[in-house]
């Protein structure tokens, strides 16, 4: 987590080795991801990122594309997890709707959802959200992390996020600021330590509290953070 511009998303850029670095090395299961095919690197990893790009042709296209050989079951099973069924059920031309140049026929939160299917289809070992739920409301991003968080069982997992509630439970949070980490360890160590973290947890929660759109979301996970603290 970290403030716009501190070099999250970055991570995932050089992790999917759309550039490598020039320094040190980034190495899965102990192995230098520069010494692995794309190919077979960009087929272990599935990612939703903040800004989702769709295929011009129908939403079930654009989410069996995740694994092809996948059967329509399948699609419509990860689009159920994803919170997007309903919505597509009750389109005239359910799942054969076309989404228009780059998804433009769908909100900003309908083209997050198909992404989030997209990727539950693929079912990758290492798993990438960046800011993936950021154009949902508090209930639908509620409902998507709960299954998030069950498909993130016994599988690498990155959270990028802008929004401390999304972080909370993780095993390990990274803050990050001007492209370094300057904070490490889970939510409670982070509060008790009362650094960066903390205060960007308390203007969060003060935000909240006056009623800004992270209200709910904030407010639930405030209490669970309690708790574990």
């Amino acid at each position: 987590t970290g403030v716009s511009g501190s070099g999250k998303s970055t991570l995932a850029r050089l992790l999917f080795r759309f550039y490598d670095v020039t320094r040190g090395s980034i190495e899965v299961d102990g192995q230098d991801i520069r010494k692995v095919r794309q190919v077979s690197l960009r087929a272990s990893i599935g990612i939703v990122p903040q800004d989702t790009v769709l295929f011009n042709d129908s939403i079930y296209y654009n989410i069996a594309y995740g694994r092809p050989e996948a059967t329509r079951e399948e699609v419509i099973e990860a689009a159920r997890a994803a919170q997007i069924d309903t919505f597509i059920s009750e389109l005239p031309q359910g799942y054969d709707t076309p989404v228009g140049e780059r998804g433009l026929k769908l909100s900003g939160g309908e083209k997050q959802r198909v992404a989030i299917a997209r990727t539950l289809l693929k079912n990758p070992p290492i798993l990438v959200f960046d800011e993936a739920t950021s154009a949902l409301d508090s209930r639908t991003e509620q409902a998507i992390q709960s299954e998030l968080m069950r498909l993130a069982q016994n599988r690498t997992t990155l959270l990028i996020a802008h929004r401390l509630s999304t972080v909370v439970h993780a095993d390990q949070i990274l803050v990050m600021d001007r492209g370094r980490i300057i904070e490490r360890g889970t939510h409670a160590e982070l509060m008790r330590a009362n650094g960066h973290y903390a205060e960007m947890w308390q203007i969060q929660a003060r935000n909240a509290a006056e009623g800004s759109p992270d209200a709910d979301a904030l407010a639930i996970d405030v209490g669970d953070a309690t708790q574990d603290a």
